[in-house]
């Protein structure tokens, strides 16, 4: 049954409240933990119990951290790295261009340096070299370094590692690869075919957090003091986030305490970019996924691949704030290179279909720093896995995207071995991938196949679930925040959602990219603001942007804005629903 009667909203949804399992736990939770009851129904839809919700609101990494043994490896690496250090030998760090490589190289650099070691850092060019080590690359590394340590990379490149002749190898990667792994030393990876799933979930510059984690409990036995790990944690933090890996477990502990440490401005280029994003308030994991994260990722896309990295670990203010500065504009430049591929894309997609199991599109020389973006916009608009991929000449490369309980990195890995693509890989939500153009739409046809298997036509992303019912006056300080304590959200930890009832608009006003600020009344004229993230092309956009004395159901997460220094709630709008006529 819908929740307040909305089978279709405006963004074409039916809503669904809690059912009646949900709220007796909810009520168990209020009794027992005393919580409020909004809280509480977080709490119930995340399947915590009462025992440990204390533990869930206050996530302790001391609790959570598992040994770093517990992946196969680790000790080689550890090992191998500590050999490294205690002797004469050089390092390179060749890592990925997205935020999760830049910032896992930040972080082994920044380890290192306090350690004496000064490491020699690649990040290969998208657009000429493409993903991942090449065997030029790393044969022209492997004859200045003894040791190289691939981050966020490595896990398929069989042919590239062999070139790394006598210089010794670590993978540090959380991509999906063959069983055949790739010729290297140690092969640090929990989504390794012979892994267990139990970890699968962190990112890349997360498993270069345990390594170091284990590297540091080496030199305590040595009676060697190591840096402080726990003061880098925002570098983890910001990774997690901005590579869209699942808030849960560990990984959510690591971005509330990263959170923490990134709140005290410590690092320059952070600070630095949060100042040119016009962020004035304490960051939060939303600030990572679509301030800091994209702007970062716009130096590889559309730029120099090392600017994430020389921001991250810059301890100069002049030069963090020029390539804050940069990075801001790269990512202007590259929302208009995106938005023009992903009109093309999105009406390519529509002809061909939006109703199967996978929407992929294709074009000529589609640049290739905003194909995932465009692929992650086509699985938004059309609540399916997404493929987008640029042609130059007859090889075409593109990007994935998939939604939660799709594997797509596996389904490409797969295409790879029965010869349809020529090259692709990663994890679960994104991958990439190379095609030649003859092989296109028998491609696309397979992995649709693929992913049909996995259930990704089904049609529940249509169910907006909810987490109950809340009105304006209730919306204050203390629920907010009371509300933040079951965060951080992202993905797989979606944020608390609201049905606000009977609302007018008071008042629009058209934003930049889309946006749109709003200021919302009850039928009491309780006022509270609004704003709704890139809607305006939207029947959702559209309809709230006229405040003609239309009654709405709203659905929003409540939030506190910081504007100049002002603490306000808000609504941050994701759906609404015209009111029935009595």
């Amino acid at each position: 049954m819908s929740f307040l009667g909305v089978n279709r909203s405006l963004n074409g949804n039916r809503w669904i409240g809690p059912d009646i399992e949900i709220e007796r736990w909810a009520e168990t939770l209020v009794q027992r933990c005393s919580l409020t009851w909004p809280l509480a129904r977080v709490l119930a839809r995340r399947n915590v119990a009462p025992q440990v919700a204390e533990q869930f609101l206050n996530p302790k990494l001391r609790d959570l951290l598992p040994d770093p043994l517990v992946l196969k490896d680790m000790r080689t690496a550890a090992d191998r790295l500590l050999k490294a250090l205690n002797s004469d030998q050089r390092i390179a760090i060749f890592a990925d261009y997205d935020v999760d490589g830049a910032a896992g190289a930040a972080l082994l650099i920044e380890w290192l340096r306090p350690m004496g070691k000064q490491a020699t850092l690649y990040i290969p060019d998208r657009i000429r070299e493409g993903y991942g080590p090449n065997a030029e690359a790393i044969a022209s590394l492997a004859k200045t370094h003894e040791l190289i340590i691939c981050v966020d990379c490595g896990m398929t490149a069989h042919a590239a590692l062999s070139a790394a002749a006598k210089a010794d190898v670590i993978v540090l990667d959380h991509h999906q690869g063959d069983e055949l792994l790739p010729p290297a030393l140690a092969i640090v990876n929990p989504n390794r075919a012979d892994e267990p799933d139990e970890f699968g979930y962190l990112c890349a510059t997360a498993v270069v957090f345990l390594m170091l984690v284990d590297v540091g409990r080496l030199l305590r036995n040595l009676g060697i003091k190591s840096p402080d790990l726990m003061a880098m944690l925002d570098l983890v933090a910001l990774a997690t986030v901005a590579d869209v890996s699942p808030l849960v477990g560990l990984n959510r502990a690591l971005v509330r305490q990263g959170l923490k440490v990134m709140s005290r401005r410590r690092r320059l280029g952070l600070s630095a970019l949060a100042d040119v994003a016009g962020l004035g308030a304490a960051p939060t994991a939303s600030h990572l996924g679509f301030q800091l994260g994209p702007r970062i990722n716009a130096g590889g896309r559309i730029g120099t691949s090392t600017l994430g990295v020389r921001l991250l670990t810059s301890s100069d203010p002049a030069e963090a704030a020029a390539i804050a500065l940069k990075l801001d504009q790269l990512n202007a430049e590259r929302r208009d290179i995106e938005l023009v591929i992903e009109t093309t894309a999105v009406t390519q997609a529509e002809k061909r279909g939006v109703d199967g199991p996978l929407v992929w599109a294709a074009g000529e020389d589609w640049h290739q720093g905003v194909v995932g973006i465009v692929a992650s916009r086509l699985r938004e608009k059309t609540g399916r896995p997404a493929v987008v991929i640029g042609f130059n000449g007859k090889v075409g490369k593109g990007s994935a995207r998939s939604l939660p309980g799709v594997n797509i990195g596996a389904a490409i890995v797969r295409l790879v071995h029965e010869g349809l693509l020529v090259g692709g890989g990663g994890h679960r939500m994104a991958a990439g991938l190379t095609v030649e153009r003859k092989n296109l739409e028998l491609a696309m046809a397979r992995l649709a196949q693929l992913l049909r298997r996995q259930g990704s036509d089904r049609d529940a992303s249509l169910d907006l679930r909810l987490d109950g019912l809340i009105t304006p006056r209730a919306i204050t300080f203390d629920l907010v925040s009371a509300l933040n304590e079951a965060g951080p959200f992202g993905s797989a930890a979606p944020a608390p959602m609201f049905a606000v009832p009977d609302l007018k608009v008071k008042f629009a006003k058209p934003l930049g990219n889309g946006h749109v600020k709003l200021l919302f009344a009850d039928s009491d004229e309780m006022t509270i603001d609004g704003i709704a993230f890139g809607v305006l092309d939207s029947e959702l956009g559209q309809s709230l942007s006229q405040p003609d004395g239309t009654r709405y159901h709203v659905v929003a997460h409540p939030e506190i804005n910081v504007w100049r220094g002002k603490h306000k709630v808000q609504l941050r709008i994701r759906d609404a629903a015209r009111v029935a006529p009595h």
